[in-house]
Parts: C-alpha cells; structure tokens; sequence
C-alpha cells in the first residue's frame, strides 16, 4: 500500500444532543474521537439521511467499560475509536456485531479491516521518524530497527510504553522481525534513550527542538499540528524502512482510527448504514481531513495539507495483528525497561 502523509489531532469526551432538524430515527454513537472531529461528519449524515445522531465521547477504555457494564441494555448503536489495538480488544470483548457489506469490502482495504467484518478502518494515520534537521541528515536514517543501533545512543525520544501506538508499533516488529529480534531493537530503544520516555508525541518533537536528543518516533499529526504553528521549526520527518529486502523494506507502520455496529443496536441497519457512508469517497475525505489523517479508501485524495511531505509504502501487515499481539508486545516492552 501506497499512500499520502496525512496529520493529526487527540480525542476527550462529553455528550452533546441530536441535531433538532432531523425527523427520522436515532444513532448513537459511543466515540474516543473527540467532538470537532466528528460533529461536522454526523451533521452530513444526517441532512442526507434524516438520521438524527447522538454521540457520547471519552478514552477509549471507559466506553469499553461502559458498554461492557450496560450489555445488551446499552444504547450504542456505533463505536468510534483509534488504534486497531483498542478496536481489537472491543471485538475480543463481544460488544462488536460481525457486519457483511459489499459496499465496506470494497471501501476499506483488507489489511485494515477485521476479519469477521466486526470493524472496519475509516481512516490512516503513520507513525514514522521525525529529527533534528539541523544536527541529523535524511540519510544517516533508515529503519525503525536502525535506532537500536550503536549510533543513535544517547540521541533518541521516545512516549511512554503505556500508549496504545506504542505498543501496536512493538506488535508491528514482533510480525516482522520475530519475537527475538524484535525485543533486541526494543532493548536497543531504552539503551539509546537521550532523557526517560514523555507521555506524549507533543513533546518528545519539543524536546528534540530544545536539544535534548536529535531522533524520535511520533504520529505525523502531532508534527503537522506543530509545524503549522511554527514553519520554522527544525524538525523534519523521515520515511521508514522505505528501502531494501523483507524487514527491511516492509514500510512505515500505520494504524487506523475505525468503528463498528455494536452487539446491543436496536438499529443496527441504520449503523451499518452509517459506517458504509463514512467509507464513500466525500464523507472519506472530509474525516480524514478534519484530523488531517489518510482515506482508507483509495479512491480519495488527502487533503492539500499533508500531500506536502509525499507518498510513502506502508506496512501491509494486518492491522489486527496489532491488537492481538498487544498483551506479548506490553510485555516485551516492560521486560526491558521500556515504561
């Protein structure tokens, strides 16, 4: 797979009422995207369909939490998160209702959709490397594996292990390189770190502003938001393992934000419904933009914005691998002191 850089935004949560002009039936939609990212998207839906949406938004663990706690008495008809790690575990947690549809098969590519149809990709986000453009040159850059090595000691940011992207990365090299290798490279990570892990990607590109260390590995969003505040920030992005055989050639890792029909829905045509039209080609683009994040599905350019740093090969890995190698790669993780 081959496709444009896209940016992006995080998520918090409140409820917000139906849109009072609709007259047909109700969604609603429990969602770890935060409101301005979906708002203008259900607003669409529903001067197109007449379904009015009502939408709950917090982290994606109390949502779990909470439809878990209300079963089949919950009033979700539709969840909305990110990361395939957290869509993984909703399915995994029963609350997720398989959904066949010709329509999603042929919007959503298959390695970012579930294999049972319980969810389905809705839009792409990567996680590559970014650097001190005034101490490290592109070329002395080359895999996510390659920042184990002796030369970024002492040179490298990283977020905390506790962050879901974090651990579906680890995941990611757990696939590609086996379950030895792959703890070597983490190993390598916390041996090369320049200060302790920060609890956001925000601030690991701040500290590599301030000196603090010249590499580190971010969600490009996070970049973007950046840079559009301050072009004239040093700080450049670097396409990983773009080159070279198998591993070392397999591309950069992406995740997905995505959604399902709940188990519980009362209305569950009208959520299929739904999810179908956020995977159409104009609903697609303007999801994507909202968060400056990629279409999954190719049939939609990005935004003007993010097509600023070009094309790229993803990973084709089966994103669900993500999530079901969570628990092995939180582990792995904690093992060598990655916390």
């Amino acid at each position: 797979m081959t496709i444009l850089i896209a940016v992006g935004l995080a998520a918090c949560g409140r409820n917000t009422p139906p849109a009072d002009s609709a007259t047909g039936p109700e969604l609603v939609v429990y969602s770890s995207r935060i409101e301005q990212l979906i708002k203008p998207i259900f607003d669409d839906f529903t001067k197109e369909t007449g379904i009015r949406i009502r939408y709950v938004t917090d982290e994606a663990g109390p949502l779990l939490a909470r439809m878990r706690a209300e079963g089949e008495n919950s009033p979700a008809d539709m969840l909305i998160t990110v990361d395939a790690g957290n869509l993984w575990q909703a399915a995994e947690l029963g609350v997720l209702a398989p959904i066949e549809s010709a329509t999603l098969k042929a919007n959503v590519p298959p390695a970012l959709r579930d294999e049972q149809g319980r969810w389905y990709g809705v839009s792409i986000r990567a996680r590559t490397i970014v650097y001190a453009s005034d101490r490290v040159k592109p070329e002395e850059l080359s895999t996510y594996e390659d920042l184990a090595s002796e030369q970024w000691s002492g040179r490298l940011c990283l977020r905390t292990a506790k962050k879901v992207y974090n651990q579906s990365l680890v995941a990611s090299l757990i696939v590609a390189l086996g379950k030895e290798r792959a703890e070597e490279v983490v190993s390598g990570w916390v041996d090369n770190l320049a200060v302790a892990p920060f609890s956001s990607d925000n601030k690991v590109i701040e500290a590599i502003d301030a000196g603090q260390c010249d590499v580190g590995l971010v969600n490009t969003y996070y970049l973007a938001r950046m840079l559009a505040d301050d072009p004239s920030l040093a700080i450049g992005l670097f396409w990983a393992n773009q080159q070279g055989e198998g591993a070392a050639g397999r591309g950069v890792h992406v995740n997905i934000s995505g959604a399902g029909v709940t188990k519980a829905s009362k209305h569950k045509a009208e959520a299929q419904r739904l999810l179908e039209w956020m995977s159409g080609p104009a609903a697609q683009f303007d999801f994507a933009s909202l968060n400056q994040e990629y279409p999954v599905n190719d049939a939609t350019e990005p935004s003007a914005l993010i097509q600023q740093w070009g094309s790229f090969s993803a990973d084709t890995m089966p994103i669900g691998e993500a999530g079901r190698l969570q628990g092995e790669a939180i582990k792995m993780m904690d093992r060598v002191g990655y916390r």
